[in-house]
């Protein structure tokens, strides 16, 4: 069935080294945007989770944010250097006795000094990572429910308009052969009018080749089939799992293509009524495509 592009997941997870949050947001767009917010370190797992990402949607733009806190400091995989700090220590106090001076580490500096820190964290704890992963596919799990509910709301939704236009159609092809008997009846009289004021014999050859020509103008049976096989098409489209929002959105632009033609051949009044009440519907319909996937 059918789902939202519109959505929201959440998972959390709690374990004694580390506990972090996965939380997704996501919106209507063209294609799949993923926009990750996670800490810097993480950020060489960015393209499997997004690999992952790929196998839950194909179309919106997501937000993902993890807020991760380290219980445990091994898990970062950060050590201090100290036999090369006590080195620079004592070179530093020679220089500073040389002087005649005392020499006082500055701890703050040396927090700032990159080449006294190993970083064995240029890929993130193996743990750590396999726990992230599964609060991820949780998360998305969590995501894909919701957007599946709105999904189904909006599949009732158009379910239900789908039936307001069949409605709407029907009205139109009733009124079409009442049109064509007006019309007809129209022309016949101004011809007459027409024959009489100039004196002119009445010929019923040339009267039935402009009837003719009147009634192809005004004929719009090959839209209103059009017409119905694209309404019985959105039908059966809702019931599919690939590619739904693009799918319907072209057939409501073939749909709104017969509809507008249907209004300017029919040149009638009662019709074009008609036309607007459809193609207000068919808007209403099309603003609930935007956010299928």
């Amino acid at each position: 069935m059918p789902v939202s592009m519109t959505g929201f997941g959440r998972f959390e997870t709690n374990e004694d080294a580390w506990t972090h949050v996965w939380e997704i947001r996501s919106v209507n767009g063209r294609f799949l945007d993923v926009k990750w917010r996670m800490p810097s370190n993480l950020r060489s797992l960015e393209n499997g989770w997004e690999k992952v990402v790929r196998t839950y949607a194909s179309r919106g733009r997501v937000d993902i944010s993890l807020n991760l806190e380290v219980l445990d400091s091994g898990v970062l995989g950060v050590s201090f250097n100290e036999t090369l700090a006590k080195a620079m220590f004592a070179e530093l106090t020679k220089v500073a006795e040389s002087r005649g001076e005392l020499f006082t580490p500055d701890y703050n500096r040396v927090l700032g000094m990159s080449s006294l820190w190993r970083d064995a964290g240029s890929e993130p704890d193996p743990g750590l990572s396999e726990s992230l992963t599964a609060g991820l596919e949780e998360a998305l799990k969590d995501w894909v429910r919701s957007r599946s509910v709105e999904g189904d709301a909006m599949v009732e939704d158009l379910l239900s308009r789908l039936v307001t236009l069949r409605e709407i159609a029907g009205k139109i092809a009733e009124r079409i052969p009442d049109i064509l008997e007006e019309k007809k009846s129209g022309l016949r009289q101004r011809i007459l009018d027409m024959l009489e004021s100039v004196g002119a014999e009445f010929s019923e050859d040339r009267m039935l080749q402009e009837v003719a020509h009147l009634t192809d103008k005004l004929d719009v049976s090959e839209e209103l089939t059009r017409l119905d096989a694209h309404l019985e098409r959105l039908g059966e489209v809702l019931t599919d799992s690939q590619d739904v929002g693009k799918k319907l959105d072209f057939l409501l632009q073939e749909t709104f293509r017969e509809i507008n033609t249907c209004g300017n051949k029919a040149q009638d009044t009662a019709v074009s009524r008609l036309v607007v009440d459809f193609k207000a519907e068919l808007e209403r319909c099309r603003e609930q495509v935007q956010n299928i996937e």
